[in-house]
């Protein structure tokens, strides 16, 4: 079966190789059938909730001043909003809408991992964000109404910003391109381009599908944490071949050396690197539901909802990759790691990182192991069934 990508007329092998994270591409008419996945009423409802993170954001422009407030938020702050110059931005919204995670999955092309998650705003007309730029790829679809997006120039950490507004708004911004998007219509972004959408008229909703750069300062100190807590407090620093220094106060570079020896060392390990790597990278963006104090559930339990036709699908928070090596499948779901090595179950851990619902026919359920790991997802809220999957006593 062909990936249903929405790239147009072009492969992903293409767009990888001439576009990703190399310069602006706008794809027209690559999702013209696709309905909202939420309507408006509903994207104001998931910002007032506590577990969701949304923000307000105004501009006016007699006054050249941005405004900026975080959910939750309630029905009496939207009806007091202005007219028009106003935008809602509300982040995970694959987290809480199956059509919104079935668009997420789309972009499947790019690994699970990279993936971040499906942004929507909703904007009234003249209303956006502002000039800013963003660290990550992302690609922003028009689903309703239309936007006028600017695009020009690379920014980084070290351009002008201005110091007045809520949110990071480029103060030099001069477009050096302009699109109008309708409906169906995609706008991909590289790192660090500057852009500006500008909502045409009202009952402007575009999504944005962001993805994960960690930064360098972030990978190191993790990995050195983790690293650091698996070191014993035995392992000291020595020198059996010190030598008298003519100067007591100097930090020798033969000392240097051995730091810097020691430092090297610590960090190569590829076996705790691919693990932690996995567990870090899987973490959930938000947290899931508290696992249960449930017994495991049993091998005849999972073999007969299989065999019964039962369905077991990803939680829409849940992060699945893995890494194989000869003998073993690594899988890291939701920051655990699964070590596999049975045939059934490493077929299955692949399996598992596809967003597809996981049917009876996937599973050997003769594999001690295969079902094991489907009982530990279950009680771990990574899978779930709308059936009733009653666990054992």
């Amino acid at each position: 079966m062909t990936p249903n990508y929405p790239l147009g007329n072009m492969s992903a092998e293409e767009f990888l190789r001439d576009y990703w994270q190399k310069k602006p591409l706008v794809i027209r008419n690559a999702l013209a059938e696709m309905p909202p996945p939420i309507e408006p009423d509903e994207l104001a409802g998931l910002a007032c909730e506590e577990d969701v993170e949304s923000r307000l954001i105004s501009f006016n422009p007699s006054l050249d001043q941005w405004s900026m407030r975080h959910g939750p938020f309630s029905d009496e702050d939207f009806a007091q909003l202005p007219p028009s110059g106003w935008t809602l931005l509300v982040q995970g919204v694959d987290h809480w809408s199956p059509e919104a995670n079935a668009l997420l999955r789309r972009f499947s092309f790019v690994p699970n991992w990279r993936v971040d998650d499906l942004m929507i705003s909703y904007a009234t007309d003249g209303g956006g964000v502002g000039p800013h730029y963003d660290n990550y790829d992302v690609f922003l679809i028009q689903v309703k109404g239309k936007r006028r997006w600017e695009v020009g120039g690379l920014f980084d950490e070290h351009s002008p910003r201005r110091e007045d507004a809520p949110v990071m708004i480029l103060p030099e911004w001069e477009a050096q391109e302009s699109y109008v998007l309708e409906p169906g219509d995609i706008l991909y972004l590289p790192p660090r381009v500057g852009h500006n959408g500008i909502a045409i008229g009202d009952d402007c909703m575009t999504c944005s599908v962001g993805f994960r750069a960690p930064a360098h300062h972030e990978i190191l100190r993790s990995f050195t944490d983790y690293i650091g807590e698996r070191l014993g407090h035995d392992a000291r620093y020595s020198d059996p071949d010190l030598t008298l220094q003519t100067e007591p106060g100097e930090i020798s570079h033969d000392a240097l050396n051995k730091v810097r020896a020691t430092l090297l060392e610590c960090l190569d390990q590829p076996d705790l690197l691919a693990k932690w790597f996995g567990e870090w990278i899987t973490e959930p963006k938000y947290p899931l539901y508290a696992e249960t104090d449930a017994d495991p559930f049993s091998l005849d339990d999972i073999r007969a909802f299989l065999e019964e036709g039962g369905v077991l699908a990803q939680n829409e928070g849940s992060r699945y990759s893995f890494i194989e090596s000869e003998t073993v499948t690594h899988l890291f779901v939701d920051g655990k790691h699964y070590a596999l090595d049975t045939p059934d179950s490493r077929r299955l851990a692949k399996r598992l990182c596809h967003p597809e619902p996981l049917l009876g026919d996937d599973v050997n359920a003769a594999d001690a192991q295969s079902v094991t790991l489907l009982s530990d997802l279950i009680l771990a809220n990574s899978l779930y069934s709308q059936d009733d999957l009653d666990a054992s006593e």
